[in-house]
């Protein structure tokens, strides 16, 4: 007689909670940064004379052109990535957190801690390289 060790279907309520702590904490860090971003692109609130500025500062209103474009790419990717993780809460609340979403198994714990908001196991990403 052979046994083999099912593996879980699903993640437990407890196992559930612990992710779920760790996907609000990082929503709070991301929305933190996404926040400095938003003030970088957007030159903050302040009233001063900066644009205003003679136009001989021609190579640095350059460079900040760029880097108010770098600031909003990066406010968009951290939208995405906030998103993302909002969509994970919305798993653990149907229970189906933690379940790859090609071949059903569980995505190792390991790999959720480092990228909580992951539907994809190891195996399913590797398959699409």
């Amino acid at each position: 007689m052979t046994t083999t060790t099912k593996q879980p279907e699903r993640y437990s309520d407890a196992e559930l909670a612990e992710f779920r702590v760790l996907i609000e904490d990082k929503i709070k860090n991301a929305e933190k940064q996404l926040n400095i971003y938003i003030d970088a692109y957007k030159n903050g609130s302040a009233n001063d004379t900066e644009d205003t500025a003679p136009t001989f500062k021609s190579f640095d209103d350059g460079s900040s052109t760029l880097s108010k474009e770098a600031n909003s790419q990066l406010a968009i990717r951290q939208e995405k990535f906030i998103r993302d993780l909002k969509n994970a809460l919305v798993r653990i609340e149907n229970k189906s957190y933690g379940i790859c979403r090609v071949t059903g198994k569980l995505i190792q714990k390991e790999r959720l801690k480092l990228v909580p908001h992951a539907t994809l196991s190891i195996e399913a990403k590797n398959r699409q390289n």
